[in-house]
């Protein structure tokens, strides 16, 4: 019986995600620190040794579908949970500096029967804007979607997904990689090429 209430009961709670001006003071001092570098710095070895086939010291998820491309950033114990919630914004703010719009932050959470979940989303599109000499729209990368979830108030996982926009009027898609280094090893050299 327990089961066939809670159906009615479990319905996900939405609502929008709003950072606090304390947590934003405290995510910019983390941002200036060599901390946030060492740790985008080390997801994104991850994420090509993963490719490659080798080992490495985070652990990461490839995805690759035909209009989707995207990791999945694991939480390691050695990361605190406010550290990972600051890389999750830092690749938002990083998207944005590519040409992206934050078209939704929102914040959902469900209970089931043994755990709760809670996941806080950024949905990022490209700016509108046509490839230089054609008559279509620069998708950039794809729409973004930026995750994270935790389960029980404990981290879990960070998705970072590219989907492409399958609409004849866009562009085909920049490569993802060339996207995941753009905003986890920024330089000056790739920030302009916008």
């Amino acid at each position: 019986m327990k089961r066939l209430l809670g159906l009615f009961y479990n319905k996900p709670l939405c609502r929008k995600l709003e950072r606090s001006a304390r947590y934003g003071a405290r995510f910019g001092a983390w941002v200036n620190n060599p901390e946030c570098k060492a740790l985008t710095t080390a997801f994104h070895k991850a994420y090509h040794y993963k490719k490659a086939g080798m080992q490495c010291n985070y652990r990461v998820q490839l995805v690759q579908e035909d209009n989707r491309q995207g990791v999945i950033f694991f939480h390691d114990p050695a990361i605190s949970q406010q550290t990972f919630s600051y890389l999750f914004d830092h690749l938002k703010d990083q998207t944005l500096l590519l040409g992206y719009r934050l078209k939704s932050a929102d914040k959902r959470k469900i209970v089931h029967e043994r755990y709760t979940q809670k996941t806080e989303a950024y949905y990022l599109t490209p700016l509108p804007k046509d490839v230089p000499d054609s008559s279509l729209c620069n998708q950039l990368y794809g729409n973004i979607l930026i995750e994270l979830t935790l389960v029980n108030n404990h981290p879990g996982f960070i998705r970072l997904i590219a989907n492409k926009i399958t609409d004849p009027f866009f562009s085909e898609p920049l490569p993802f990689v060339e996207f995941l280094e753009r905003i986890m090893q920024p330089t000056e050299k790739l920030q302009n090429r916008n």
